[in-house]
């Protein structure tokens, strides 16, 4: 199970496991997403290959206009996979 929540900031917060069965669930939470966001990804336990998939796809369309997704809080299991498909030269990771 994967919980979204939009922050008043304009932050996204993603909990849980990101996998297949919610990509489309995320995608809707971030096609409004115009400018560069910030994803706080604390919470997240897991990530999919179509997880990371969604992800790539919304920083390519927010790079087109001089944007970028910030993602932050990663375990270490969720950035090591990051790191092993080098998302981690892609995206901005704190």
């Amino acid at each position: 199970m994967l919980e979204i929540e939009v922050l008043g900031n304009g932050e996204i917060r993603l909990t849980g496991q990101f996998n297949a069965s919610q990509v489309d669930r995320v995608r809707q939470a971030l096609k409004d997403v115009k400018a560069s966001c910030a994803l706080d990804l604390s919470g997240m336990s897991y990530i999919s290959s179509a997880g990371l998939g969604l992800l790539l796809e919304t920083q390519q369309r927010l790079s087109q206009d001089g944007h970028a997704l910030h993602l932050s809080g990663l375990n270490p299991h969720v950035r090591l996979v990051f790191e092993i498909a080098g998302f981690d030269q892609i995206f901005d990771i704190t």
